[in-house]
């Protein structure tokens, strides 16, 4: 049988003024963990960062979730935002302005700090879309009974576990706001075991834990969804922006998915571990030109460029350790899914083409 192996790499862009990678020894006190352990290594390893003021956060998004055309990065909508110059205030509809989403729902921790302020969580978002999502969970919805001019959805839980009032991203950023959300219940290891009572829309998704901190439908959904949205630039040079300018701490399910299952499901982890250490193939990207380094045992592989929306662009079969292929101006700018398959391997990479 084929095996799907979601292989996340994270390849480093340099920001002006920025450290362009993981600081060497970071995560050194991480290695050889997995489980709970692991878990606790992480939250000591990123806990005690700089607070910045709820205010500042406006400045930050400057920097943190920009899009390449210089407009905000916004994961809700697709409407055009100039920084500043439309930042909320009040609004009536979509595309009235932008504002402060905390993708974990401050009432979750009741409004308490440092998580108030702790951009990992926090992006810019169209207000109306973000006030449409309320506290309610994410989750994946069927039927909605609101859809944003992106397509994220509000509406009665379909995922298997929970059939309560859920909020479904774009699948563009489900593995984003999944990261964010794996972050906070690792940087405040701490605190979490007490959330739970907040609010019902925390207790739909938390288990009154420090470990595993979430119900098994959530975490086992948060786990699909970091694997079929891999790691992107975007996140990269977010995280770099953030260590480098911002909080001085790191999310370190950016900087190594394979984390999240040696912390949730270990036994998965060991096991694809090893299928990746026999099987590497290495994508990566840089404008519109991508290369492939095959050092699997595949000789031949079919690369798939695929549109968020599901249409296949283009199709191509290449051999050999080292390929290049350059994708024109007839692909808009954008982000795309690369497919790499070989007889025994799938590989799914997200690229942004610009």
């Amino acid at each position: 049988m084929k095996k799907n192996i979601f292989i996340f790499l994270v390849f480093f862009s340099i920001i002006i003024g920025a450290v362009a990678q993981i600081p060497t020894g970071y995560y050194d006190n991480a290695d050889g963990k997995t489980g709970a352990t692991l878990k606790t290594a992480l939250y000591n390893i990123i806990k005690g960062h700089t607070s910045v003021s709820y205010d500042h956060l406006w400045t930050d998004f400057q920097y943190t979730d920009k899009k390449p055309n210089g407009k905000v990065w916004d994961m809700y909508s697709n409407c055009d935002y100039t920084f500043v110059t439309n930042q909320c205030g009040s609004y009536n509809s979509e595309c009235d302005c932008y504002n402060r989403e905390h993708s974990f729902p401050k009432s979750w921790f009741n409004d308490a700090s440092p998580m108030y302020s702790d951009i990992f969580h926090i992006f810019a978002t169209d207000g109306y879309v973000n006030n449409m999502r309320g506290n309610y969970p994410f989750g994946e919805v069927n039927s909605p009974t609101k859809t944003s001019g992106n397509g994220s959805k509000l509406g009665p839980c379909a995922y298997t576990g929970y059939s309560g009032t859920v909020f479904e991203p774009v699948d563009d950023y489900k593995g984003d706001l999944a990261r964010a959300t794996l972050y906070m219940v690792t940087r405040y290891e701490n605190l979490v075991a007490g959330w739970q009572g907040n609010d019902p829309n925390a207790n739909a998704i938390l288990n009154g834990t420090t470990y595993p901190a979430f119900e098994s439908w959530h975490i086992n959904m948060l786990i699909e969804w970091h694997e079929a949205d891999p790691v992107s630039t975007k996140e990269i040079d977010r995280n770099n922006y953030i260590y480098s300018h911002v909080q001085y701490n790191r999310n370190p399910y950016i900087d190594h998915p394979e984390y999240v299952r040696m912390v949730w499901d270990p036994g998965t982890a060991i096991t694809a571990a090893a299928d990746n250490h026999r099987q590497q193939i290495t994508i990566t990207n840089k404008a519109r030109d991508i290369s492939i380094l095959n050092n699997s045992d595949e000789t031949e592989l079919s690369v798939r460029i695929t549109a968020i929306s599901g249409s296949i662009l283009t199709t191509k079969t290449i051999q050999g350790k080292e390929n290049s292929i350059h994708l024109d101006s007839s692909i808009p700018d954008g982000v795309y899914i690369i497919s790499v398959s070989g007889a025994s391997i799938t590989i799914h990479k997200k690229i942004i083409l610009h």
